[in-house]
């Protein structure tokens, strides 16, 4: 009689026929849930001051942004002075209350004392228009307060 060696079958192949189904899955995640920039500068974006102690903000949602700079080379119609930008318009130190008010409605009571205010200024801004920034700020209470910086060592973006 023959003698029949009997054949070793490796690993069956894995199953793939799901993977384009879970590719697409994910990719329409991400394209549902990400947020898009929300806010264009006007102002020349700001080389930020540096700092040697930097500590992240944790709520991003409960932070209002106050963009500071110079007007960008194309926009000569505001002058050569400080600019403040609120959201995506230029506007002056006596519009900071009602721009904090609005941010506040916007939230839930229980939220509102944790909202922070982030003042993102240019190196070179003027030491006056930050002054003002606060007095408008103490004004409607808004006492929570962030300078935007980089770390000592670090490139601006």
């Amino acid at each position: 009689m023959a003698k029949f060696s009997k054949k070793k079958k490796g690993l069956p192949k894995i199953n793939t026929s799901a993977l384009p189904d879970i590719v697409f899955m994910l990719l329409f995640f991400f394209m549902v849930t990400t947020v898009m920039r929300q806010n264009d500068l006007l102002i020349k974006t700001p080389k930020l001051p540096n700092a040697t102690e930097v500590k992240k903000l944790e709520h991003k949602s409960l932070v209002s942004t106050i963009f500071v700079g110079k007007a960008r080379d194309k926009d000569k119609k505001y002058g050569g002075g400080d600019l403040i930008q609120l959201n995506d318009k230029i506007a002056t130190d006596r519009d900071i209350a009602n721009f904090i008010l609005n941010e506040r409605t916007k939230h839930n009571e229980e939220e509102v004392p944790y909202m922070t205010t982030s003042i993102k200024a240019d190196i070179k801004t003027s030491i006056g228009t930050i002054v003002d920034i606060k007095e408008a700020l103490v004004e409607v209470n808004a006492l929570k307060l962030s300078f935007s910086t980089r770390k000592s060592g670090e490139e601006n973006k």
